[in-house]
């Protein structure tokens, strides 16, 4: 059975998702923030090529900083969405949806990083 939480303990979840990630990943985040929302919209469906039927965990927008330049001009802040419609359907326990979120903020931060898979996998999140 899925799980279902009003967005107030979804957000708590969260939160203590992000609370177990490790240090060395948090500290090199800046200028992005992390965003809930029930499931994507249809703009970003289109603007991002995603099938409405199977929608993502979490997507990360911005420009990742190895694709920046310092000569440029200032950014947006970099956004990493966190769909919670999805993650409470493939999820069977709070304890598995707070792994499933950890482990989707890691891979989102990771684009955001420009990490391999190596490296991620090196931190336990292959």
């Amino acid at each position: 059975m899925a799980v279902r939480l009003g967005s107030r303990e979804f957000d708590r979840v969260v939160e203590r998702a992000i609370g177990r990630i490790p240090a060395e990943i948090m500290d090199r985040l800046d200028n992005v923030l992390i965003a809930v929302q029930r499931r994507p919209t249809r703009q970003m469906n289109a603007d991002w090529g995603l099938d409405p039927d199977d929608p993502p965990f979490g997507i990360y927008t911005g420009v990742s900083l190895a694709e920046r330049s310092e000569f440029g001009p200032p950014l947006y802040p970099d956004t990493i969405f966190i769909f919670q419609a999805p993650l409470e359907e493939a999820c069977h326990s709070i304890a598995e949806l707070e792994e499933e979120i950890e482990i989707t903020v890691v891979h989102e931060i990771a684009h955001f990083l420009g990490m391999t898979d190596e490296e991620l996998a090196a931190l336990g999140y292959a």
